[in-house]
């Protein structure tokens, strides 16, 4: 396969440009914060991953208001409102003169103070954008996963519905992990060990003709996932969310993931279980392709999963 270089091929601290940071942009180098910020010490973070297509920010409202909720859940309100997010995100695209590529805003706590329980430090926002091509350069690739020891955290546990970088701490060590045993990415189970998603990233499986994917309880209900089950919809798929048992994978005739990055990424190997590049996700990956560049509409609201009685408890 042949894959992107982790884009930029510079260090992410060394590029030309500006990044919007707390109201105004900066020169990229001295967009900084101090050692001694609180959300570097203690995960008092938040932030989105978007992409621009054709110089538009895809659901960028969604992923502004997401970014203002996961502030609240990890204690912090944002200086600025998710519609004043939105405009600062869109100038920063047309700042950098952004066809195609990726958007990062992130919120942390500052540096008033390194005392855990701190409510009353102050809140900072940056927006960063920069050209990022496809995973793969040469079209659709299988990836393949790794089962990893560690499981995502019980809703009663942790913020599991915050995009904090808290969180994104073990996907980072799982990820790790599986790249160093000669795979892509991490597959990780909940704490009952049920399917729960890869390091960043919702799974499905193709089930009988359905696709099948475990509930948003202990993992992000990623807005790419509602995207992909409204197109689901929309091409006449069942789809239907409930708790996965990972031995379900032994039947699973497809498996695929989704997320910013990865769009619909086909899986064609969790551990020593093999898939094919199968028809489903590549007509799910066809459609939101077009979706996400206003080729066709997205479909509205009013499409609803199945759920299995009993499996949303």
């Amino acid at each position: 396969m042949t894959r992107a270089a982790p884009p930029p091929a510079a260090a992410l601290d060394d590029r030309d440009g500006v990044i919007w940071l707390d109201g105004e942009f900066v020169p990229w180098r001295t967009a900084r914060l101090h050692v001694l910020s609180h959300g570097l010490h203690y995960g008092g973070s938040v932030f989105e991953g978007e992409r621009a297509y054709g110089g538009q920010v895809f659901k960028l409202s969604e992923h502004s208001a997401r970014l203002v909720a996961s502030a609240r859940l990890m204690g912090f309100e944002l200086p600025w409102s998710a519609a004043e997010l939105d405009a600062a995100t869109r100038e920063t695209v047309a700042v950098a003169g952004l066809t195609d590529g990726y958007v990062r805003p992130v919120a942390w706590r500052g540096s008033d103070t390194l005392r855990l329980v701190a409510p009353d430090t102050s809140v900072h926002v940056a927006v960063a954008a920069w050209p990022w091509p496809r995973i793969f350069t040469d079209g659709p690739r299988g990836i393949r996963l790794r089962t990893s020891r560690w499981r995502r955290p019980a809703p009663d546990t942790a913020p599991v519905t915050a995009k904090t970088a808290a969180a994104y701490a073990l996907g980072s060590l799982a990820g790790q992990e599986a790249e160093e045993a000669g795979c892509d990415d991490a597959l990780l189970l909940d704490h009952r060990g049920r399917l729960a998603e890869a390091t960043g990233a919702n799974l499905f499986l193709v089930l009988d003709g359905a696709l099948h994917t475990p509930p948003p309880e202990c993992v992000l209900d990623g807005i790419t996932r509602r995207t992909v089950i409204a197109l689901a919809h929309a091409l006449g798929l069942t789809v239907v969310e409930r708790h996965l048992a990972p031995a379900e994978l032994d039947r699973a005739t497809e498996v695929f993931l989704t997320g910013t990055a990865y769009e619909v990424q086909p899986v064609t190997a969790v551990d020593d279980r093999h898939y094919p590049l199968g028809e489903v996700g590549a007509a799910l990956a066809a459609a939101y392709a077009r979706a996400v560049r206003g080729e066709e509409a997205l479909p509205g609201p009013g499409f609803a999963s199945a759920a299995t009685p009993g499996e949303r408890g």
